[in-house]
């Protein structure tokens, strides 16, 4: 059976330069953002790298472009907080599971952590309680960590509670750590609001959305064969959605409601629109994730944004 860092491994090394590992694996640094660093050694210009991480004497004296590489004076430790309630069984935006791009999104940062030496942990509930896994550095103890989350998720009873995960970290971690925070749209609350500005005191904190699926999809159009046997316009067939939380589902008169659509477009831009502003505020470095194909640039981006500190 293939294991989960296979898959995560697949994401990271696919053969595009926006997705490759070595672009990740400069992007990293820029997670230690503040921390202490010792000159290690010098290597030649590759793509992916940083600009302001070329030696410009070295390159000078060589006639080529050359990275000067560094080391962390201590082993860091990137704390994963995730979401692991009832809601994450839901579909993301790209129509599959969301635990799925969960797996993804803590797979390609924890094996980051562990091919650069330091050490991860990770923190995960709902509203029936809080649980912390053993601190690791192996792609074992990764491995475990991403089978731990998505069986979680997957038999999960009990609804999200993403303000109990962050009240938790707030008064059980009081070591600083590089806190990533792995959840869905759910809109923050005040509570949340509070907790964050807690958080980024503490530690340096970083946000991983996680979008929804949307709540009327479009229509799905009727097959070639249907066409062949019929030519008249295309027939559609709606998808029908469920609330995984509640089992509502959502009813017939919707689909094609051109008001009601826009309510949703609405309400979902003043969520989105209140979420940034939040993070912007406490300067908390943040990506939306629609979906695993763009999983990996999205995150290249976020890290590269995050070097340069516009957050």
């Amino acid at each position: 059976m293939t294991t989960l860092i296979t898959r995560v491994k697949s994401r990271l090394f696919i053969r595009s330069s926006q997705k490759s590992m070595h672009a990740l694996d400069g992007a990293y640094a820029s997670l230690l953002r503040g921390r202490s660093l010792d000159f290690e050694d010098l290597r030649p210009y590759e793509y992916g790298d940083q600009v302001r991480d070329i030696d410009w004497r070295a390159t000078a004296r060589h006639g080529e472009p050359l990275i000067k590489r560094t080391r962390a004076t201590r082993r860091h430790t990137v704390l994963f907080l995730v979401d692991t309630g009832r809601g994450m069984q839901a579909l993301a935006e790209d129509e599959r599971p969301k635990s799925e791009l969960v797996v993804l999104l803590v797979g390609a940062l924890g094996l980051l952590t562990v091919r650069h030496g330091d050490d991860f942990s990770v923190i995960h509930g709902d509203a029936g309680g809080i649980r912390r896994l053993p601190p690791g550095g192996t792609e074992g103890s990764l491995e475990q960590a991403l089978r731990t989350l998505r069986g979680t998720i997957d038999a999960s009873t009990a609804p999200s509670d993403r303000d109990a995960v962050l009240a938790w970290t707030a008064r059980h971690v009081p070591r600083r750590s590089i806190v990533v925070i792995v959840t869905d749209e759910a809109p923050l609350t005040a509570d949340t609001d509070r907790l964050l500005r807690r958080l980024r005191v503490q530690h340096d904190v970083l946000w991983l959305t996680v979008r929804d699926a949307r709540i009327v999809p479009a229509e799905r159009s009727a097959g070639a064969f249907d066409r062949l046997v019929d030519p008249s316009p295309p027939r559609t067939a709606p998808v029908r959605r469920r609330d995984v939380d509640s089992g509502w589902s959502v009813p017939d008169f919707v689909y094609g409601d051109t008001g009601v659509m826009a309510e949703l477009a609405a309400q979902e831009a003043a969520d989105t629109a209140r979420r940034h502003q939040v993070l912007r505020r406490h300067e908390i470095t943040h990506a939306e994730f629609d979906g695993q194909d763009a999983a990996v640039p999205t995150l290249l981006t976020m890290l590269n944004r995050r070097s340069h500190a516009r957050l």
